[in-house]
């Protein structure tokens, strides 16, 4: 035994009160001290650097839980439309500490119940993730979604036999939903000059007979609509990310004439004449993706692409009608014009930007604005994604870093949301789902 005796406490480590874990930590660290002490005799330094590297890491988890049942608490007005169940099981989980997993193993009868929800009166309840789900008139056999990696190998925009392979498998892997990345809808629209684009009429019948296949597997097809604005005319990723092209490059379009990097080329500033044609584009492309059978569509508003470039104040600094103030407009403009394109009794969705995840950028209550005004324009069902719209961004990756996003869009704008983000398992999904963060889930692979 030792003389001398130290209680850390909470004056080394706390963590909110919510979570009710101040004395365990306190406790805790006494021990891990003592440990270490005995450990390093006679060497309090080494001692003192052990504890803190035994420490932090099981502290920092601890404090990330006490951050998010904090933040729960701050904001339950946002859960009280929720029914009796989701909102009870949005509460259990808010931490992030306990989940679906969890609860099936402490409480199997509660998670049965949950399920039943879920089963749609159902003799046999299945867990969240394989109930169906139906949007504007889309039948989904579950909650999955699929979106499978890029495959940068299109030529002059004909979505290439690997890229459609991809979107095969996702599909026959039982994937209700099979997203794709972002499809140009025009050739300058492209992010490098392998992606895939959907502007002619040999695109149409490549996506034609990949909603084919897509259907036969008994899933649905849906395209993220894009133009890269000042981050197009790049080499493929696996080249480097945001690299510009050389000599066989293409001029770029943006709000305004800021480049995306100190590497990256100054795009032009689009003139009127330059925003009704792509607006026409995105129309057309619309119109061409209907044809083709493609089953939904995501209006791409985010990642630093044309019209997400258009929202956020890093990257649009007009001082005509679609700057300041107006930045929404023209993303608006365009969202409407593939509304008016699309048919009605297909899920018109959009991709867009929750957070710039840097200093003065787009905000996600500017998100959530955004979304609801969506919703009113015709909008049935938001994917957040965050950063990318300067170099610099900072998002918090995680497991899961776009969940929060989600859930709040999905509670206070009162839209379906479809949520990714490092989504890699089924207890993650059940959560999701069982907790109503969201609505349809990419788990990754």
């Amino acid at each position: 035994m030792h003389d001398n005796v130290v209680l850390v406490g909470d004056a080394a480590h706390t963590a909110h009160f919510s979570i009710g874990s101040g004395t365990k930590l306190a406790m805790e660290d006494a021990i891990a001290l003592a440990r270490a002490i005995e450990r390093f005799p006679g060497d309090l330094d080494h001692a003192l650097s052990d504890y803190e590297m035994e420490r932090r890491p099981v502290i920092e988890r601890f404090q990330e839980a006490a951050r998010e049942s904090r933040t729960y608490f701050e904001n339950t007005r946002r859960y009280g439309h929720l029914e009796t169940a989701p909102f009870a099981f949005h509460l259990l989980t808010r931490s992030g500490r306990i989940d679906y997993g969890n609860l099936r193993t402490r409480d199997p009868r509660y998670v049965d119940d949950v399920d039943r929800l879920f089963s749609d009166g159902r003799s046999v309840a299945v867990p969240p993730m394989l109930a169906p789900f139906t949007l504007s008139g889309l039948s989904l056999r579950n909650r999955i979604a699929a979106s499978p990696p890029p495959a940068y190998e299109s030529r002059d925009g004909v979505a290439s036999d690997r890229l459609r392979a991809g979107v095969r498998e996702s599909a026959e892997g039982g994937a209700a939903l099979v997203v794709t990345e972002p499809v140009a809808v025009a050739a300058e629209g492209r992010i490098t000059p392998g992606c895939a684009g959907i502007y002619s009429d040999e695109h149409q019948r490549a996506w034609t007979e990949t909603a084919e296949e897509v259907h036969e597997a008994g899933a649905a097809l849906a395209l993220r609509l894009g133009h890269a604005g000042r981050r197009g005319s790049t080499r493929p990723r696996h080249r480097g990310s945001d690299r510009p092209l050389e000599a066989e490059g293409w001029p770029l379009l943006a709000p305004s004439p800021i480049p995306y990097s100190a590497r990256s080329p100054v795009p032009e500033e689009m003139t009127a004449s330059d925003l009704e044609q792509l607006k026409d584009a995105f129309a057309a492309a619309a119109v061409r993706a209907a044809a083709a059978g493609v089953d939904a569509l995501l209006v791409h508003m985010g990642h630093g692409y044309l019209l997400g470039s258009f929202l956020s104040p890093l990257s649009n600094a007009r001082d005509d009608g679609y700057g300041g103030a107006e930045r929404t407009r023209y993303p608006f403009e365009v969202f409407e014009a593939v509304r008016a394109a699309w048919p009605e009794d297909r899920p018109l969705g959009a991709t867009i930007q929750a957070s710039d995840a840097t200093r003065d950028g787009w905000s996600e209550d500017e998100a959530v604005a955004l979304a609801r005004e969506l919703r009113r324009r015709g909008c049935t069902l938001i994917e957040p994604v965050v950063g990318q719209t300067v170099p610099e961004s900072r998002p918090r990756y995680a497991p899961g870093f776009l969940v929060s996003h989600a859930d709040r869009i999905r509670n206070e704008a009162g839209i379906p949301t479809l949520v990714g983000g490092g989504i890699t398992t089924t207890v993650q999904v059940n959560t999701i789902l069982a907790a109503a963060r969201a609505d349809l889930c990419v788990l990754s692979t």
